[in-house]
């Protein structure tokens, strides 16, 4: 499931190789499974929310914000697209034509990535590199399923998986901690390899058990819902969301679609919403 690919949120890559067998350093921090999370990746940053790890976009969160989130005790996780390319990137002209796929459908300026390109991956390496080099705790590379999507590119589940495995390398060598977003075709085949799980709407496609695979290593699993019906508790939509939710160790918020603030709702937070 695609959701959101501009914006506040994670970093770059290393390694210029295929299938690395997994990763080969220890991220120098990996979040527990009971932290909590806020995720924001655009407008300006609310920094006021009492939580352990905050999730912010890698290009556009100055290097004094995540100062002062590390001044406040906070973990930050720095997002980028590692699966697309966006028109709006200052690294965009790196990107050779062939790298470059059919449009995301509903995502004017983006475009699916060819994982397989070395370019593509020379370019995820230094954008952790530049993660790594602002203090960011951790990754969100986002995109991973292009597989599932009219990519115009041949892209398979085993691809995908390659990449995968390349990915969560490369921010190990880096020090970085990794998560996996969506792909949940992937999730048992890389839960040993990444370091947390982030994922939108997997209560409301019913794919939320698959992260079992996650959670049952003490790895946690931050999830994302944006339907009306649980931002307005419709029929007490919410609060089953939200007792499925703990009942399976998962820290899911309400969130408005644009990630702007404008809506969150924590189902970490037991009392009144």
């Amino acid at each position: 499931m695609k959701n959101f690919c501009s914006g506040f949120g994670v970093a770059a890559l290393l390694l210029v190789g295929g299938n690395s067998g997994g990763a080969s350093a220890a991220p120098a921090w990996v979040p527990a499974l009971g932290d909590t999370w806020q995720w924001q990746l655009t407008g300006d940053l609310n920094t006021g929310y009492d939580v352990n790890v905050y999730d912010i976009d890698l290009f556009d969160t100055p290097q004094g914000t995540i100062d002062a989130l590390h001044a406040a005790g906070r973990r930050v996780v720095c997002y980028f697209s590692a699966g697309s390319v966006e028109n709006w990137r200052d690294d965009f002209s790196r990107f050779a034509e062939s790298d470059k796929g059919k449009p995301l459908e509903d995502w004017e300026g983006e475009r699916w990535l060819d994982t397989g390109s070395q370019n593509v991956r020379a370019i995820m390496r230094d954008r952790m590199k530049r993660a790594a080099d602002k203090g960011c705790d951790g990754v969100e590379p986002d995109n991973l399923d292009g597989y599932q999507n009219e990519s115009g590119l041949p892209l398979t589940q085993e691809s995908a998986r390659d990449f995968e495995h390349f990915l969560a390398a490369a921010a190990h060598d880096l020090g970085l901690a990794i998560g996996l977003k969506n792909d949940t075709d992937n999730v048992a085949a890389m839960a040993k390899i990444y370091d947390f799980a982030i994922n939108e709407e997997c209560f409301q496609y019913e794919e939320c058990d698959v992260y079992t695979a996650f959670t049952s290593l003490g790895k946690p699993v931050f999830s994302a819902e944006y339907e009306d019906r649980f931002l307005e508790n419709t029929d007490g939509a919410r609060d089953a969301l939200c007792a499925a939710a703990r009942s399976r160790n998962l820290h899911t918020l309400v969130l408005s679609w644009d990630l702007d603030d404008s809506v969150r709702i924590s189902c970490d937070e037991t009392g009144p919403q």
